[in-house]
C-alpha cells in the first residue's frame, strides 16, 4: 500500500463528492463510517475518519469517571 496518494474528486448536485477508492482503501473508510469535516476558511477543508479520535474523546470524558 502506498503512504501518499493525490487525486481530484467531483462534487455532485447535491455537494456529495466520492472519496477516492485508494484513499478509502489507505484509511479502512467502509459504507456507513463516519467523517469528521474540519474547515478554516484560509487553510482548506481536512477530513478525518471519526475512529481516530474516539480513543481521545474516551480519554477526555473517562478523567472525570473515578
Amino acid at each position: 500500500m502506498k503512504d501518499k496518494f493525490v487525486g481530484i474528486a467531483k462534487v455532485g448536485e447535491k455537494g456529495q463528492i466520492v472519496i477516492p477508492k485508494e484513499v478509502r482503501e489507505m484509511f479502512d473508510i467502509k459504507s456507513g463510517d463516519s467523517i469528521i469535516v474540519l474547515c478554516d476558511k484560509e487553510k482548506g477543508i481536512a477530513l478525518l475518519k471519526a475512529d481516530a479520535i474516539e480513543d481521545l474523546s474516551d480519554k477526555i470524558f473517562s478523567k472525570g469517571e473515578k
